[in-house]
């Protein structure tokens, strides 16, 4: 250990007066303590000495700045280690909870660049299980990383969190939510040639057979023969064959209300023979966000043993020109009876969850959730920090929002106007897959809702803005979010334990 800096004089009291240079990482292997606070309001969120604490930040020459957080290191009194001062407010738009994931987060990402081995939390003022929740979210989310290609991998900091007696921590149900977003984010970050259908065919095969879940697995002959013709036509100019993909949990004790969740899984999307620009289109191996969301949250449910029926269904495929692809102008039946001539085959999300919707359908689903990385349009309506929401039931919309609010998650209702459904009216078939002009992101999930059957409650979530950020977006440096797995898994809860808002 670095030898502690001296002390001043001034006013009485005992200050630190170093630089940051000079005392950069001179704790060593002891402890630091921990202290919350909203540095634009001036509260304590933590309890240890609030007023006290708050009046010295204010008036010692001993504080240290940092882009992420205030340290100072008080030598006099009870704390005879470094206190780091965690700004809960630093963020702008946030509610209060993700304040706290967002200070948690930086704690953490502090903590590892400083080597710090032992950070001490106290108890939280108008101390609640949501709030220690937050932040055990935030120092969760700061440990993830994918390096799985790089030939020199970041040093791993093992860190020790040691909390407040009074902090009750439910451990397993964080850990086994994290299990799942990790599960889903390696997914999404993984390359497209490492991650084909076949390959998330057997990763999903794996999961069910773990948790002793049902498992169906449909591919070419399967998916002819049911008719499920719509993840055919996509995948059908790639070497690698599409799948639809259904994995069942059903627990001994059953709710009333049957859950499925069908999630849009393109492992690559190049636009098909209506290519995509360059430009960008490497990330495009993001596209199947929505079945990596899907199959971690049916992992995330068994494990936590939900009393609920719930299936899980992957509409597999890789968008890729070639001899056999999918041709403009091509025309197919969908299995409940429409027809759909394909304007666009860089449209093509839309053509693979319709079957995914009518399987739904066809298991008894009472409620559907769809999540998918469907429309430029959505992004351009509401960035990179909130989803779309579209749903045909008053009560799922407001519990798929409430749940998001809940977690950091935030989520736009947007209309599903009958009007605009006109544009999708074709004439030579009953549909197609896109219309001249208009609200993209609106036309897809009216075209969604042709193949929804009627009398289910149906959530369409556009999540293009939101899956997957270049430049880092809160606790995400680079990469996959996976953004709508915390607001589905919450969503199911409180279908599971019926509390949930009713039509």
């Amino acid at each position: 250990m670095k030898k502690k800096p001296s002390n001043s004089k001034s006013g009485g009291s005992k200050r630190n007066t170093a630089t940051y240079e000079e005392h950069s990482n001179w704790w060593g292997d002891g402890p630091v303590s921990v202290f919350l606070y909203d540095k634009r309001k001036k509260e304590a969120i933590t309890n240890s000495n609030a007023q006290e604490i708050l009046q010295f930040i204010k008036s010692s020459e001993s504080v240290l700045h940092e882009p992420e957080a205030l340290r100072i290191i008080r030598i006099d009194n009870e704390y005879s280690h470094p206190v780091l001062f965690v700004d809960t407010g630093k963020e702008v738009g946030l509610d209060f909870l993700d304040h706290l994931r967002m200070a948690g987060y930086r704690l953490a990402k502090w903590a590892e660049n400083n080597s710090v081995k032992t950070l001490l939390i106290p108890s939280l003022k108008d101390d609640s299980e949501k709030k220690r929740c937050a932040i055990l979210q935030g120092l969760c989310h700061a440990s993830y990383t994918f390096d799985k290609y790089k030939s020199k991998k970041r040093k791993k900091v093992d860190i020790e969190y040691l909390f407040a007696d009074d902090m009750e921590i439910d451990g397993n149900t964080l850990q086994v939510l994290f299990s799942g977003i990790d599960l889903a984010k390696n997914l999404i970050n993984e390359a497209g040639n490492a991650l084909t259908p076949a390959i998330l065919t057997d990763i999903a095969q794996a999961i069910a057979q773990k948790h002793g879940l049902a498992i169906k697995i449909r591919r070419n002959k399967d998916l002819e023969k049911d008719g499920y013709n719509g993840i055919l036509n996509v995948g059908r100019g790639s070497k690698n064959e599409p799948a639809m993909v259904t994995i069942s949990y059903k627990p001994k004790y059953l709710n009333p209300v049957r859950m499925a969740l069908v999630g849009k899984g393109i492992t690559f999307d190049t636009g098909g023979i209506s290519l995509k620009p360059q430009d960008k289109m490497h990330e495009m191996k993001c596209d199947m966000s929505g079945a990596a969301i899907v199959l971690a949250a049916i992992q995330i449910i068994a494990e936590l043993k939900f009393p609920i029926k719930v299936d899980a269904i992957l509409c597999l495929a890789e968008n890729r020109p070639g001899e056999n692809a999918m041709l403009p102008g091509d025309i197919f039946k969908a299995k409940n009876g429409k027809t759909v001539m394909v304007e666009n085959t860089d449209a093509e999300g839309r053509l693979v969850l319709i079957d995914g919707l009518i399987e739904a359908a066809e298991l008894g689903a009472t409620h559907i959730i769809d999540i998918a990385t469907l429309t430029g349009a959505i992004k351009r309506a509401l960035g990179m920090s909130i989803g779309g929401l579209f749903s045909n039931s008053e009560g799922l919309a407001l519990t798929i929002k409430e749940s998001g609010a809940e977690n950091g998650e935030k989520w736009w209702r947007m209309p599903l106007d009958e009007e605009y459904s006109e544009g999708l009216k074709d004439k030579v078939a009953d549909l197609r897959n896109i219309t001249d002009d208009g609200p993209g992101a609106i036309t897809a999930a009216l075209f969604l809702k042709e193949f929804v059957k009627e009398g289910l409650q149906w959530a369409h979530l556009d999540i293009a803005g939101v899956d997957f950020t270049a430049s880092g977006y809160k606790y995400t440096e680079h990469g996959a979010t996976a953004f709508g797995l915390k607001t589905i898994v919450e969503t199911v809860r409180k279908y599971a334990t019926d509390i949930y808002v009713q039509d």
